[in-house]
């Protein structure tokens, strides 16, 4: 038996193609505008989308995950419009409250620890095809729709005053990107967990960073270094029996690691030239 020939470890890796590039992608942007608390945020909130879920009974969670996560991160942007609460607060505010609710609501009904187990650390290994599909969905709306806006986007994340000039409607557009990144967050929940689920929108980005000259080969070697880091710690799960959550991360560390060793080369050889 191989790899490939186990349809768990198929699916498994399918969704790891499908879901590290993208949230690599949208990690280039998130960590540039110093966002990724707010993913943070948003993937912890998502345990009150688990535990609705969870007391209604479903399935599949991933709707009460999908609608929770919107309304978490729809209100750090009304807050942080409507008050003269910095983000943070905001962002710790709404971490907590939801957290809590989702403890709360966990306790009254008695669950056991393995119902949110792998919502927390992520259970990758144990999706069906219906949620892969859903993965194939989700990275060909937002790749679409980042391709779309990619130059507004850019602009909007180096210099938003400048592209408030320029006519970019920047609101309209942070809408759209922060929506567009939660729905990644929450769906990626089940490849990484919402403990880990960060992970992946910036150790990828930091990574590329000590490699990438401009913002376009950002991008692009951040996709690749996550799409790497994926497989890697699928791989690794497979033939050294780890959980495949932590598996990923510990890859897209090692990853980070050698590209700041080649980062401080580059330099130390730059240097000598010179």
């Amino acid at each position: 038996m191989t790899i490939l020939t186990e349809p768990y470890m198929l699916r498994a890796l399918l969704a790891t193609v499908f879901l590290t590039p993208v949230c690599a992608m949208l990690g280039v942007y998130a960590t540039a505008r110093r966002m990724a608390f707010f993913s943070d945020t948003v993937s912890h909130g998502a345990l009150a989308g688990v535990a609705i879920g969870i007391w209604l009974g479903l399935a599949n969670v991933t709707a009460p995950i999908l609608i929770v996560s919107l309304l978490i991160a729809c209100g750090v942007l009304w807050l942080k419009e409507n008050t003269e609460l910095l983000t943070d607060t905001i962002m710790a505010l709404l971490l907590s409250g939801s957290v809590a609710i989702g403890i709360t609501i966990l306790s009254l009904m008695h669950s056991r620890p393995g119902d949110i187990q792998r919502y927390l650390f992520g259970d990758i290994l144990a999706i069906g095809w219906s949620e892969v599909w859903e993965a194939l969905v989700l990275v060909t709306a937002i790749c679409t729709a980042l391709l779309l806006r990619l130059n507004a986007i850019s602009l909007a994340t180096v210099h938003e005053e400048l592209a408030h000039v320029s006519g970019v409607r920047v609101r309209a557009l942070n809408y759209y990107f922060v929506i567009g990144m939660t729905l990644t967050v929450a769906i990626t929940i089940r490849l990484l967990g919402i403990v880990l689920v960060t992970s992946l929108l910036v150790i990828p980005p930091a990574a590329a960073r000590n490699l990438s000259r401009n913002l376009r080969q950002h991008i692009v070697l951040s996709t690749v270094i996550g799409l790497a880091g994926g497989l890697a710690g699928i791989i690794g799960t497979y033939y050294l029996d780890v959980p495949c959550g932590p598996a990923i991360v510990l890859a897209c560390i090692m990853l980070f690691i050698v590209s700041l060793a080649w980062s401080g080369l580059r330099q130390k050889l730059a240097i000598v030239k010179l």
